[in-house]
């Protein structure tokens, strides 16, 4: 079918690779490329000798002219951004300049500040609509199927959504008293924002982990979790008919909240550069440097994850509920590809992503959220390439 570069070699994208290579049919053959080529190398020796041709590349995703030049140099069909957020829009503009298509997992967010909202990407909108090219935004779990769930759940349930709880539990212990399951940096800086939630066409804020409720997760069990904000709630506050209220949730353990106070306290989470022997060092990014590797973790965690949309709206006039979600087992994603759930539930739906927009059923010039397009086929995939999905139509509610 065609040729696909995927930027970064970290955990994400060593699951969105070995799934590349499961699904030869699409992708014949894959670019990795990284600022490391070590990382891309051992990546391509490890999955070498199947059906996908596998290559590698060095790359510094920060630099548009480095990017414009391996893209003609490769001449994929599409770039699978799975850097950092803050190398968006450099990706971007290289894709607008070799007119190739584009997706990633999430959304842009500046190096300086921790704030990341959709405005930056969709302002390519006309952009990419004049130069033919697809992009495709936030299509990894959450963002991504979380929207496509939304998606779904609108085509066949609803005639209007008006509530929608999108809650995340990582039921998972890798036996640490403290490490992020995906990139430190990011994870405390979301984690440490204020929260947000979506209500009657506007942001309601609120302070960090200042809204807690306790869920029972299907096969993981009671959790505490806490609001906060993320990306999906703007673009599905614009994208979903009759929606009243958009709210997150995400799973916490006390050790966690424990330990990221009192590094809070401290300044370490802190992204201020500071003076420190002569040099410029920016708190968090030094934390991130003594950190656990979140690559590390999947030998060492065990337990499921959970991840869905509960939905409240009307049907035929009727009032209606419907819960949507996927439960993901730790070690058997480590036995399949060698990397924990948070990777592979990231992973898996940016390499279905990619399919789509490869084959066609998802392409049309312009800057897109999943949730603009057919649910369906991406639905079918999940199913196929292990994030089988589970329905409940009588769901307990969040207060």
């Amino acid at each position: 079918m065609g040729k696909a570069l995927i930027i970064g070699a970290g955990g994400v994208a060593s699951v969105v690779v070995h799934k590349c290579c499961q699904n030869s049919e699409v992708f014949e053959e894959i670019c990795i490329a990284s600022r490391t080529k070590s990382k891309c190398d051992a990546l391509k020796e490890k999955l070498d000798g199947g059906k996908t041709k596998i290559t590698t590349a060095q790359v510094d995703a920060d630099s548009v002219e480095e990017l414009v030049a391996l893209i003609k140099e490769v001449q994929p069909d599409l770039v699978i951004n799975v850097a950092l957020p803050y190398q968006d829009l450099t990706i971007m503009d290289a894709c607008l300049e070799t007119k190739v298509d584009y997706m990633d997992t999430a959304n842009y967010e500046p190096l300086d500040t921790a704030k990341f909202e959709y405005k930056w990407q969709w302002d390519y909108r006309e952009r990419f609509e004049k130069a033919g090219i697809t992009a495709l935004l936030g299509c990894g779990f959450d963002p991504g199927v979380t929207g496509v769930f939304s998606a779904y759940a609108m085509k066949h349930y609803f005639d209007e959504i008006h509530e929608i709880d999108i809650l995340d539990c990582n039921g998972g212990d890798h036996g640490y008293p403290f490490a992020t399951n995906f990139n430190p940096e990011i994870n405390i800086r979301e984690v440490s924002a204020k929260g947000s939630y979506w209500e009657n066409g506007e942001w309601v804020e609120t302070e960090p982990m200042e809204i807690k409720r306790v869920y029972n997760f299907d096969q993981v069990g009671e959790k505490d979790m806490y609001l906060l904000h993320h990306e999906e709630l703007e673009s599905l506050g614009l994208n979903i008919k009759g929606i009243k209220r958009i709210r997150f949730f995400m799973t916490f353990g006390q050790s966690y909240l424990t330990h990221l106070k009192c590094l809070e306290n401290v300044g370490m989470t802190s992204i201020e550069p500071i003076e420190f022997e002569g040099k410029k060092i920016v708190p968090l990014q030094f934390l991130k440097a003594v950190l656990p590797d979140p690559a590390s973790l999947g030998p060492r965690t065990v337990g499921k994850t959970n991840i869905g949309c509960i939905f409240k709206g009307v049907k035929d006039g009727k009032e209606k509920t419907y819960y949507v979600y996927n439960v993901c087992d730790h070690q058997e994603c480590y036995k399949e590809v060698g990397s924990q759930a948070i990777s592979y539930t990231t992973g898996v739906p940016a390499m279905i992503g990619a399919s789509m927009v490869m084959t066609g059923k998802w392409k049309k010039p312009g800057v897109y959220n999943v949730e603009e397009f057919d649910p369906d086929p991406f639905m079918e995939a999940l199913n196929k390439f292990g994030l089988p999905w589970i329905e409940d139509f009588n769901p307990t509610l969040v207060d």
